[in-house]
């Protein structure tokens, strides 16, 4: 079977997201206003939303198409982005953070959404939601815009974690695997490991182990491992998953999400340069608006925290209206597809092969005891 993708089949069913308002660097107004987008696109969409009443009432009545369809959960304190997560963890109590993930834990809603600090989202999610069995380090998955066919590929961790063994990773990679079956609807996706290049000798002890691991549960798993990939990968053909440490991943984002941002600002100044670029900007003006919608990092807003017991979904603490909606429409996805079950068995069929890999390869005395 080929990694081909498998047609949407959108859910009549409800579906409820819990969303942390206040979160965001710009202000509870624009996270409302993507909630309006979001739910002029699905109709079965619902939200449960946490932060300040006096604040948050007025603004979603401003949203005619918000009133019946939200339920306000008042929450007088916020998470402030240079809170660090330890104080978060033992005082965020009251927080509408705090708030949005215990929904979630309360199965009052399937997924949740923030655009709050990313270290003490995760150390909350962690504390209040759990680990799932199995699970050693959880991870953060981001999209990563591509030349595959569904125009994206998934990169994991991203900075969860600055370490990551060989058994960290071949949970990575099935809990990409589940990402990417359910975010991307892809049949049997294609896994590559991050490496410093594709030849089996190259790389570091765990990398080669982790090789050796993740090709074993790929039967499993049912997904094609097809080996180390190179940082030129990311955004190419070959993979639809790129497994790598947190440390790792969250520079190549950092630098790749940096690239963007200078490739634009620079087109722009090439442009306006002269009056014949500027004559040449608007005879190409239908070109460049593709290829600025190609490039816009709104529409691939929303790191997944991937390992836990129930899914949660970081947006930018910078998102404009667009950005949230691109983070609750991918929440959306995830949670009318029932993506927390289906990781939670691709983690628990993974460990298992894994673990006999890792047996099979140990001396048979040590089997043995």
């Amino acid at each position: 079977m080929s990694h081909e993708q498998k047609s949407a089949t959108p859910t009549t069913k409800k579906v409820v997201i819990s969303v942390d308002a206040m979160g965001s660097d710009r202000g509870p107004a624009s996270v409302v206003a993507g909630l309006a987008l979001s739910a002029a696109e699905f109709v079965n969409l619902n939200f449960i939303i946490h932060g300040d009443e006096a604040m948050l009432a007025p603004l979603i009545s401003s949203h005619s198409i918000l009133k019946a369809r939200c339920t306000l959960s008042h929450a007088p304190r916020v998470v402030r982005m240079d809170d660090k997560p330890s104080h978060v963890m033992r005082h965020g109590e009251g927080t509408s953070m705090w708030s949005c993930i215990e929904c979630i834990k309360k199965s009052e809603a399937t997924v949740a959404v923030s655009c709050g600090n990313t270290g003490a989202l995760m150390a909350l999610s962690m504390i209040r939601l759990r680990k799932l069995p199995n699970v050693n380090r959880p991870a953060i998955a981001c999209l990563w815009p591509s030349r595959n066919a569904g125009g994206f590929n998934i990169m994991l961790d991203v900075g969860a974690d600055i370490k990551a063994d060989a058994a960290d990773l071949l949970q990575y990679a099935t809990m990409g695997v589940a990402y990417a079956r359910n975010g991307l609807r892809l049949k049997k996706p294609r896994v590559g490991l991050l490496n410093v290049g594709t030849e089996e000798h190259k790389g570091r002890v765990e990398l080669k182990l982790a090789h050796e691991l993740i090709a074993a549960a790929s039967a499993a798993g049912n997904y094609d491992f097809i080996g180390f990939v190179e940082g030129g990968d990311i955004p190419g053909t070959v993979c639809d998953v790129i497994v790598t440490d947190g440390f790792t991943g969250n520079i190549a984002l950092k630098t790749g999400e940096g690239t963007a941002k200078l490739l634009s600002d620079l087109m722009r100044e090439a442009f306006s340069a002269t009056l014949l670029s500027k004559i040449a900007a608007l005879v190409s003006m239908s070109s460049l608006k593709r290829l600025s919608r190609t490039m816009d990092p709104r529409r691939v807003n929303g790191g997944v925290f991937l390992g836990l017991n129930g899914t949660v979904v970081k947006s930018h603490g910078s998102a404009d209206a667009t950005g949230v909606a691109a983070a609750v429409r991918l929440a959306y996805q995830l949670a009318a597809s029932n993506f927390t079950s289906d990781l939670a068995e691709q983690v628990a069929s993974a460990t298992h092969a894994g673990q006999s890999s890792a047996l099979n390869e140990m001396p048979q005395a040590a089997v043995n005891g």
